[in-house]
């Protein structure tokens, strides 16, 4: 009895080292083409939020205790734009990341979803070019804006049913607007609009 114990215990013990040695050979095999994935939309998006440029400066933080990333863009030693990625852990699925383009003077010039797990047809929509989260804020200075979905008082047109991710997305916006204010010096006017409660709105 003993031994078939120990014989059970030892095929166990078997199965779950090869599973794990199994388990970290593939993630050694993905996570170098993950990382590549990762900066090459990270250059692609930079391309598309801010206005032609040869050179850029990297400065990460955090704001709100959350991770930002800053792009300082110039061009031939001017400074043409600031790029922001921002995030939230507020979306109805979770994580949402974006990459959002200021002009100098504060103006977004655009915005690029980098990371979402939305609703299928619902918060997905969010990385529809023209989409009303985007035409709410490209083109208009955060500081002259309240910041929150037309629900909750805010200047901001949320997606159709999908109240949260509207939400998780001006929150995004939000704090990368903080970002670049402390790296362009400028003073934050941040009007946030609280959001109601996420319990029953879809994401």
């Amino acid at each position: 009895m003993k031994s078939t114990l120990f014989n059970m215990v030892m095929v166990l013990f078997v199965i779950t080292l090869l599973a794990s040695a199994g388990v970290g050979a593939v993630h050694m095999i993905t996570e170098e083409p993950i990382a590549e994935a990762r900066v090459k939309a990270t250059r692609e998006a930079l391309k598309q939020v801010l206005p032609e440029f040869d050179e850029t400066e990297v400065l990460r933080d955090t704001i709100e205790n959350l991770p930002v990333t800053v792009h300082t863009a110039s061009e031939k030693g001017r400074v043409v734009g600031y790029a922001v990625e921002s995030m939230t852990k507020n979306g109805f699925s979770g994580v949402i990341r974006l990459m959002v383009g200021f002009a100098p003077d504060g103006q977004i010039l655009n915005i690029r979803v980098l990371e979402q797990a939305e609703t299928p047809g619902l918060g997905t929509k969010m990385v529809d070019a023209g989409n009303p989260l985007e035409k709410s804020f490209v083109g208009r200075n955060p500081a002259q804006m309240k910041l929150g979905v037309k629900k909750d008082g805010g200047d901001v047109d949320a997606l159709t049913a999908a109240t949260i991710s509207s939400r998780a997305y001006v929150d995004a916006v939000s704090r990368a607007y903080k970002a670049y204010c402390e790296k362009a010096g400028v003073e934050a006017a941040v009007n946030t609009v609280s959001g109601a409660s996420n319990t029953q709105n879809a994401g």
